[in-house]
């Protein structure tokens, strides 16, 4: 049964056609705000584009002249008749140069303001807090920031040149017709209800076809994400016929909705303007022919038909390109979602870390708060001591690591670093005074130099330091490059302890005064495990070391070992100080591995 809080939050949401409406008018506005450093190429372009619709609208007026004056007098002046094609022409090329200009400066506008998004939306993207990325699915996330900006970089296109240079193009057309007759004019003026009607109902009809297709187009990214991620257990659990009808039903589930979209512009947009373009020359027509306009000019009657399809060309252009820019205001819809998911609180303060000490208090945390999965916690690390901690899966052993790490904060209690809360500490001296070997190293597809550095701007003798001190230095000078050699994608080409070395370089690589490690001897060997080791001892004393452990040999020399049990600390001290604890959870620990091994 939903809780009263949900009930009101369904009370208050707005209705589904009010929300569409104002995820339009903000999407337009994350396009207003990505485009604003362009301001002065989009006055210049508009401008000119104006130039260009001016020109061109005085092609039928000479067309007209040519007729009245020359082709039905029969009054073959070739000077004057010669010349004024010959102006025609220019007029018509000059039109279509300045217009070609303009499509390539406003391109330049989209590609430069999409350019712009995307980087904004990557850079708000790894600054959100981990309970995002708990929730979020890859591949979604990697088509928001490829695949649904590329789709907005159209949406610039066809508004800052299709639909700017018709409109432009169409107002020259009637300014034109209004000077030669305003009453047939008002003739082609009947045009414009009905391409408003016909783009309403193709709105409300396409409308959900285009955005079912692009959430369906993101889950096909996140399942061939999820499958070349999972390739190994996939073909080991001979799963490739199950997921990949999987696949293929989504494929074709995504197929349908584009169909059902190109449907509504096959039997709608198109035809029914074509339909109006007939309509509005047969009147046009007949009209000439009625004593209402007699008197009229052939000349008139030439250049009437040459702007209707001035005009009806372009309204058609800007009706076809609808189902374009729905999709990429959908696109915009979804990146501006994504740049509204909130950052959390960010720390401001001025506080540094210079000894290493952390003092736990009274801390409570679940992922759920109603689900606590930290109760009441409390703990003192020394600075420059080595702590252990253990326990069984499920005790809390990550989520400590987590909270310390600033990835959570907790619903009750403080955690300090050097007496400072953890909110008071800038996330750059943070990030510099704590330093992480998580349990699955993660390399780039990069040098070793590369992936040691991680963009700090470190200098070569720093990350050589690094890795002697990781006992990683031997390591790498025996790969063909040595520091140059390309690690492969995730570092395909070293083994699981070859690197969680290099992992341990990096975070040595930024001098931290704390050193966080999540069960990093996990998955490697014994012998790297004692190489591990050995870099571990000649850090005691100089860095605080908090290691979680899933081989507790690996913390027996520990200074103290915390062991944790659904979520509170059940015993605390040293090995030889647990070890005699009768039937205590970390003796039953330590002889049960014992025995495994």
């Amino acid at each position: 049964m939903p809780s009263d809080s949900t009930l009101t939050d369904d009370r208050n949401a707005p209705p589904p056609a009010e929300r569409a409406h104002a995820e339009r008018r903000d999407a337009f506005a994350l396009l207003r705000t990505a485009a604003a450093p362009e301001h002065a190429h989009l006055i210049r372009g508009t401008v000119w584009l104006i130039v260009a619709a001016l020109l061109e609208a005085m092609s039928p007026l000479l067309g007209k002249t040519f007729i009245d004056r020359y082709l039905l007098p029969h009054r073959l002046d070739w000077p004057a008749m010669v010349g004024l094609l010959a102006l025609a022409l220019s007029v018509g090329w000059t039109a279509a140069t300045l217009r070609y200009l303009q499509l390539t400066r406003l391109a330049g506008v989209a590609m430069r303001s999409v350019q712009r998004l995307r980087e904004a939306v990557y850079a708000h993207v790894i600054r959100l807090p981990m309970a995002f990325f708990d929730k979020a699915i890859t591949g979604q996330l990697v088509s928001r920031v490829t695949n649904d900006t590329e789709s907005v970089k159209a949406l610039y296109v066809q508004v800052l040149f299709v639909m700017l240079d018709s409109c432009i193009v169409v107002a020259g057309a009637m300014i034109a017709m209004t000077w030669l007759d305003w009453r047939l004019m008002l003739v082609v003026l009947t045009l414009f209800p009905a391409v408003v009607v016909i783009v309403f109902v193709y709105q409300r009809w396409s409308a959900p076809s285009v955005a079912r297709a692009r959430e369906l187009r993101s889950e096909i990214n996140a399942q061939i994400a999820e499958s070349i991620a999972g390739m190994s257990v996939l073909q080991a659990s001979n799963a490739q016929r199950r997921f990949g009808e999987r696949f293929a039903q989504t494929n074709r589930t995504h197929y349908r909705a584009r169909l059902a979209e190109l449907r509504v512009n096959a039997w709608l947009l198109r035809p029914a303007l074509d339909l109006l373009n007939v309509a509005i020359l047969t009147v046009v027509i007949y009209a000439f022919g009625t004593n209402r306009f007699a008197g009229l000019e052939v000349g008139v009657l030439y250049a009437f038909v040459s702007y209707v399809a001035r005009v009806v060309e372009p309204l058609i252009q800007i009706t076809l390109q609808f189902s374009q820019l729905q999709q990429a205001v959908v696109a915009a819809a979804r990146v501006n979602a994504l740049l509204k998911e909130s950052r959390g609180p960010m720390p401001d303060g001025d506080a540094v870390i210079s000894r290493g000490e952390v003092h736990f208090s009274h801390v409570r945390f679940g992922y759920d708060a109603a689900l606590p999965i930290l109760h009441d916690l409390t703990l003192d690390i020394a600075p420059g001591s080595f702590h252990g901690i253990v326990g069984h899966t499920g005790s809390g052993k990550s989520t400590l690591l987590a909270l310390l790490l600033r990835f959570y904060t907790p619903q009750a209690g403080r955690i300090e670093i050097d007496g400072a809360p953890l909110s008071t500490i800038g996330d750059a001296a943070f990030r510099a005074g704590v330093g992480l070997v998580p349990q699955d190293p993660f390399l780039l597809a990069a040098s070793a130099r590369e992936n040691i550095d991680m963009g700090r701007g470190l200098s070569d003798e720093a990350i050589e330091d690094a890795a002697r001190a990781a006992h990683a230095h031997d390591l790498i000078l025996s790969l063909e490059r040595g520091y140059d050699t390309d690690m492969g994608e995730s570092g395909t080409r070293l083994s699981s302890g070859q690197k969680q070395l290099i992992a341990i370089a990096r975070a040595l690589a930024g001098k931290p005064r704390i050193l966080l490690l999540d069960e990093a001897t996990s998955h490697i060997d014994s012998e790297t495990e004692q190489i591990v080791q050995r870099a571990l001892d000649a850090l005691r004393g100089k860095v605080t070391l908090i290691s979680i452990a899933h081989r507790l040999s690996t913390i027996r020399n520990a200074d103290r070992i915390i062991v944790l049990n659904h979520g509170r600390i059940a015993e605390a001290g040293s090995h030889d100080a647990l070890m005699t604890i009768e039937q205590g959870i970390y003796q039953r620990l330590y002889l049960l591995q014992q025995l495994q091994e």
